[in-house]
């Protein structure tokens, strides 16, 4: 068995893309899905993405974590919308479907813009917040992110017994400016560090921004620079949810299985 597939990162969070509109791709493989994103034994990645076909909508964004698990990754879906845009199936705007539902996108200026799902509201946690964009994140806000152990902590946290069993992401916020963070993220799915998290950085976002009518907050993150914009609802909810930032492929191949 041979594999077309297609490398996509956006902001360093990387992906293996395939184009299954034949549906030729066995889903329930999970085995083969953490095989071929292994950076030791297959091509390597933080997920891998299949782009399908689907009757109400441009296409449908199935999402696998890179140990088989699923939910939903901003930064895999701007790289979804770019590598549709590729294949022809979608030019500047988009109407898809993830996990979490239907999804609009637009491609402007080299970057792509995804609406992301409403947001019902924000939980304390202690000192820290809860948030779903999507995907569960807890959000904690610290000092000096560049020094701070994201992975021991990290690891701790997704773990710990408040977010059994299941997990939740665990991101870690430094305010630069009243409008600008910086984040990183340890990934449950990946159980590591990785470069960016798209919902991580939209839930930071929220939480930094929860007092404001509406807001662009800058976000700073190890493989690069993301924008989140929102508006606040008067219920303490969030809409017009836009994840902003780059998807770029970087190369394509094949792999025998």
């Amino acid at each position: 068995m041979e594999i077309t597939f297609y490398k996509y990162q956006g902001t360093g969070n990387d992906f293996v893309m395939i184009d299954d509109r034949s549906e030729a791709f066995d889903v329930s493989n999970l085995e083969l899905v953490s095989k071929l994103c292994n950076r030791k034994f297959g091509i390597g990645a933080d997920g891998l993405i299949l782009i399908r076909n689907h009757p109400d909508y441009d296409f449908e964004m199935i999402y696998f974590n890179a140990d088989g698990s699923q939910s939903m990754c901003g930064n895999g879906a701007r790289c979804a919308v770019a590598f549709s845009a590729f294949l022809g199936i979608v030019t500047f705007k988009t109407h898809f479907l993830a996990i979490d539902g239907a999804h609009d996108a637009v491609i402007k200026d080299g970057l792509v813009q995804l609406l992301m799902g409403d947001v019902s509201g924000i939980e304390s946690k202690e000192q820290d917040y809860f948030v779903n964009t999507g995907s569960p994140h807890h959000i904690r806000l610290v000092g000096a992110v560049s020094d701070y152990p994201v992975y021991a902590e990290g690891k701790e946290v997704r773990y710990s017994s408040s977010y059994a069993p299941g997990g939740a992401n665990v991101n870690f916020v430094e305010a630069i400016s009243d409008d600008e963070l910086f984040v990183r993220t340890y990934e449950r799915g990946v159980e590591n560090e990785t470069l960016s998290c798209g919902t991580g950085v939209t839930a930071a976002a929220l939480v930094y921004g929860k007092d404001l009518p509406a807001a662009e907050i800058k976000i700073n993150t190890l493989g690069g620079k993301l924008s989140v914009k929102f508006t606040s609802k008067p219920s303490g909810g969030f809409t017009d949810i836009w994840l902003i930032g780059p998807a770029e492929q970087v190369f394509s191949g094949t792999i025998k299985l």
